[in-house]
């Protein structure tokens, strides 16, 4: 039982003070996990924070997961990972306190306009960026607006879309494999 506790305050620290990602923490994670605790090598942390970035999901909940259950089992993985991510939820459902607060201030809602906007440019600047260096061939692109617009205006789930061009995309790729 001491070993979950420890798990879960080592990760809540390294959740709660490490800023800027995955990278960022590396050092932290050293430290804490391999030089301090002692619950896996350098070369053992370094392999699960290589897998946590091939894997979906956040660097430091997967090393989070990975490394806990080394330690400790699956009881360790929900442990750990409870740890890393509880300072984020802390903290959001604070700001979101003290923000609803604010809301209703003129400024406050500008700002927020704001924020949106530019979070909207992010995004887009990403899909231009992620469309021009993967989409090469006319059926590419073909297959890339009929997906857009099937889900914008057909509203028929993204999952099915994602599926349906995986499948298309394996019988074109076949096609102009064999030609």
């Amino acid at each position: 039982m001491k070993v979950l506790f420890d798990l879960f305050r080592a990760f809540f620290t390294i959740g709660a003070l490490t800023f800027g990602g995955g990278y960022a923490m590396l050092p932290m994670l050293e430290r804490e996990i391999v030089v301090k605790r002692k619950w896996c090598t350098q070369e053992d942390l370094l392999n699960y924070f290589a897998i946590g970035q091939c894997t979906p999901g956040i660097i430091a909940v997967n090393t989070a997961t990975f490394v806990g259950h080394k330690v400790k089992g699956a009881w360790g993985s929900m442990i750990a990972t409870l740890g890393v991510i509880a300072p984020s939820i802390v903290i959001i459902t604070l700001i979101a306190m003290v923000l609803e607060n604010f809301m209703d201030i003129d400024w406050v809602q500008h700002a927020f306009a704001g924020i949106r906007v530019a979070v909207c440019a992010l995004i887009t600047a990403s899909v231009v960026k992620l469309f021009k260096s993967n989409v090469k061939k006319g059926w590419h692109i073909a297959l890339a607006v009929v997906a857009f617009a099937v889900v914008a205006f057909a509203k028929l789930s993204p999952v099915y879309v994602v599926i349906a061009c995986v499948v298309l995309s394996f019988i074109f790729g076949k096609k102009e494999a064999k030609v």
